[in-house]
Formats: C-alpha cells, structure tokens, sequence
C-alpha cells in the first residue's frame, strides 16, 4: 500500500472525535501505526538499492563521472569547470554559416567536385548533427559531398527564444531549411538522409513539399505510421510546469539516446549530447516550445500518406536499427507496405534508434548501395 514519507495517513472517521482528549488518543494510535507500517517496510526493502534523489542524473553510466556528486563537492570543480573540459568538443567537421538571420552550426566532408553527390543529413530531436559524423566522414572517402546541420535550437546553432523571431513551428523549420540550402549552395536534386523525432519528421514533411529537389530518400529510425508511439519526453515536455522542468535536465539528450538503444554511450560521446543543454537553458526552451507546437498524430498522418503509392515516385531506403526500444520493426514494415515499388527496407542488425551512432559502418555500407 502506498504511503507518504512525509506526513502520516490520514485517519478515518471513524477514528476522530469531536472531543480534544479523543482526539490525542487517536492520533497517538495512529502515529503508531503509521510507525509500524514505515518499518514493515523498511524491512522489505532491505534488499533494495536506497532511495537516490539525485538518481535522475546519477542512473546512466556514461553520466557517472561528470554528473553525480562527488565525495568531496569543493575539490571536484563546479559547472564552469566541467564545461571548459569539454567546451571544445563535438566539433569535427563544423563550422558556423550564416543564413536567414541565424547562426547554424554545420558540418560538412567532402568537396562540391566529389563525383558520387551531396548528401544532406538531418536529425531529430533531442540529438544533434552530432551522431553522423562517422558516416559523413566514410560517405565523402566513398566521393561524396555531405552536409549536416544542427537544427535551430539544436546542437551548437541559434537558439532563439519564442516569440522573437523564430517560434519553432513546422513552417518556420521548413523556412529557414529552404533558405541555409540556398547558402550553402545545395543544388537539386540531392540525396537526403533523415533520422529521429520532432524535427526529424519535419525533415519528411519538407521532403514531401519538395519532391523535386530530391534523387533519393534515405530513412533511418524515424516515425512513419500513425500507430508510432511518441516516447515519454516528448509527453512530459507536454505537460504543463512538469515540461519545463524536463528540458532542464542536462543529461536528457545523452539519455534519450542510450533509452533508445542495447548500448550505453562512451563518456567523450556522451560529453557532447550533453554540452549544449548543460551550457545555457536555451537548447532546453527551443525543444520544449518544439514539442509544444507540434501536432505528432497529424505530422505522422502527412508522412504516412504523403509517402504511399500514387503520392511519392523517388526512391527511397528505410534503414532500421531493429532493436530501438521506442519505434519497432513492425513501423518499418507497415510503412513499406504503403508504396512496396519505392521503398526498400533493409535491417540493420545490432543498431537501435539512432543506427548512425551506433553502428555506422552498416548504415555507410547501406547507403553506398543506395546511392
């Protein structure tokens, strides 16, 4: 039975009586009783890990040697400290470009002659661009030319706040996409890599609005039916109070990303996810107000209608991490069954949600034969 450790049950009424000396007796029981039930308990639990009030930040692995608290609080540093450790990090392949007013981080392998292509790369929510630097790295050692940018809001990009500017809507996504493709001097058609949630999908919706400036479509772990669940953070950045809590939490991404996955991240991978919200509350605010306009159910209705038989023509590769915990096989399969002509599923063994950090080499080798 659940109880409070902060004040007794309450009593019955049965056991209350309008007189005061009553009224002690009875409560004198059920302190009690209350007493003996906190260590009944207690007995029960003995074989528990304690409680942790800090477990939230202190549970995941990769977290451990930067997060949790240190015997000795004063001689371990503070945020500042842990922040110039790391602030260099995650960089490989970046820079900044501006474009539409804002200041994205892109990274880019490869060279405009490369003979193969470009190759543009989009993630998802709560990641950054980040997770396909690996596969960036072998496509343009195959001749190709890849991009890949944090989105705004995302990564190490602008981050501007709600209401000044940009409002992290659908549309505005799909603006601002337009304008950093003409910057960056992106010639149609090119190939498109998209994977993840929220601003993952928004990569889908443009694609389908844009149609004619793509060759090929390339899918990893994304959602594509309407029956694809929505993962727990995406709930609670829903609720109200509760979600402004959660996007504080600076080791929400790094996470979401391992909750995701059979494999636990390795500390300097981890230390990246984790550097932009750990920096500021900014990365925190964009993905909520992100989450707060979107409407799944409807952006999941576009993606598996747009992409059915009679609706899209261009080729397209679904490459799936079969053991992500949050999208199953089962969605790549129903998916596939809406235009079986143009979609080609290939499963990617021992890769959860995000096949591009987990295994990258398989996702090079599918790509490659797409391509």
């Amino acid at each position: 039975m659940p109880f409070s450790l902060l004040s007794p049950p309450s009593p019955s009424p049965s056991l209350v009586s309008p007189t005061s000396s009553s009224f002690s007796s009875n409560r004198f029981f059920i302190q009690k009783r209350f007493i003996r039930t906190i260590a009944k308990a207690s007995e029960d639990d003995d074989d528990k890990p304690a409680f942790n009030p800090f477990g939230f930040v202190t549970d995941n692995p990769s977290s451990r040697s930067a997060i949790q608290l240190p015997e000795s609080p004063a001689e371990d540093g503070n945020v500042g400290q842990m922040l110039y450790r790391i602030e260099d990090k995650g960089k490989e392949y970046g820079s900044y470009i501006k474009s539409g007013g804002f200041r994205w981080f892109v990274r880019e392998t490869g060279s405009p002659e490369s003979r193969c292509g470009t190759v543009v790369f989009l993630h998802g929510a709560p990641t950054q661009s980040y997770s396909y630097r690996v596969v960036m790295s072998q496509l343009a050692d195959a001749g190709f030319h890849c991009f890949a940018p944090d989105w705004i809001g995302f990564g190490f990009s602008d981050k501007p706040q709600a209401g000044y500017g940009f409002d992290y809507t659908e549309k505005e996504f799909h603006e601002v996409f337009d304008k950093l493709l003409d910057t960056l001097g992106v010639t149609s058609p090119f190939f498109l890599v998209v994977q993840g949630f929220l601003v993952g999908s928004y990569g889908l919706t443009w694609a389908l609005k844009n149609q004619s400036k793509i060759s090929k479509l390339a899918i990893l772990n994304t959602p594509l039916t309407i029956s694809s669940p929505l993962p727990g953070l995406f709930q609670q950045l829903r609720i109200p109070l509760f979600g402004e809590f959660t996007c504080q939490n600076a080791v929400m991404a790094e996470r979401f990303i391992e909750a995701g996955s059979a494999y636990v991240l390795k500390l300097e991978k981890a230390d990246v996810y984790r550097l932009p919200y750990l920096s500021s509350s900014g990365p925190g605010f964009a993905l909520l107000e992100a989450a707060k306009r979107a409407n799944f159910k409807d952006i999941n209705s576009q993606i598996s209608a747009g992409f059915a038989s009679g609706s899209w023509d261009k080729p397209i590769l679904v490459a799936w991490g079969i053991s992500d915990k949050y999208l199953p096989q089962s969605i790549a399969e129903e998916f596939q069954k809406g235009n079986p002509d143009i979609i080609k599923l290939k499963m990617i063994e021992g890769a959860g949600h995000m096949p591009q950090e987990d295994w990258p080499e398989k996702v090079v080798a599918a790509l490659r034969v797409f391509f």
